[in-house]
């Protein structure tokens, strides 16, 4: 929440949280169709967003995890354009989204707010885009451990040692490379001294390395 709150605008944005919903592995909070009504905070777990392709694959769009915000998705069109899964156990605060209208248009600074979580969310979208149309695989992985480590950090997390939530095809799915492209790419950094990784573990020991990998010397 915006530090610009005070006691009682606290109090009165903990009162819209309408329940907390516990969600296992491998279920969805919701669904592509389903009527939108609420925005769900990530307490803890981690989610994955998917739609399906035209050939009815699964395309991976994003990774969520503890302390974002999920279901944005459904705001344009009152209902959800994709699937939200949890990679693994996980518990959300459900807040209705009329609600969330509401107090935003009392409380100046919780409007700023959510306008700043869409603005991040249509950055995350662009970068994307980039990562899609113009990277080889090389600098498509590089850019996703440097941003899941980032996001990771400003949660108080580690900066350097995290475990995989999700899959390498998942990975794969979200950045446009196959499974083997992924595993490939990865066994590369860890000969070159870049990554260390067991299962699922990763310590990425040289993060200099990855940024020399997005922006070459002299680009």
């Amino acid at each position: 929440m915006p530090a610009a709150l005070d006691a009682d605008d606290l109090r009165r944005i903990d009162e819209i949280v309408a329940t907390r919903r516990r969600v296992r592995r491998r279920e969805t909070l919701f669904r592509t169709g389903d009527r939108f009504t609420s925005l769900f905070a990530i307490r803890s777990g981690f989610f994955k967003t998917r739609v399906a392709s035209e050939d009815g694959r699964d395309q991976v769009t994003g990774f969520q995890m503890a302390g974002e915000i999920i279901g944005l998705d459904g705001i344009v069109n009152d209902e959800h354009s994709c699937d939200a899964v949890a990679l693994e156990d996980a518990e959300v605060c459900v807040m209705p989204f009329q609600r969330i209208e509401a107090l935003s248009r009392e409380v100046k600074a919780l409007q700023r707010h959510i306008h700043q979580i869409m603005s991040r969310e249509i950055v995350r979208d662009h970068g994307v885009m980039l990562l899609l149309g113009s990277m080889r695989a090389e600098e498509r992985l590089a850019a996703f451990l440097l941003n899941l480590v980032q996001r990771l950090r400003a949660r108080g997390f580690s900066q350097s040692e995290f475990i995989l939530r999700m899959t390498r095809e998942e990975i794969g799915s979200y950045m446009g490379l196959t499974l083997e492209t992924i595993s490939r790419t990865m066994s590369k950094f860890v000969a070159d001294g870049i990554l260390e990784i067991d299962q699922r573990k990763v310590r990425i020991v040289d993060p200099e390395a990855l940024q020399r990998i997005l922006n070459p010397p002299g680009c």
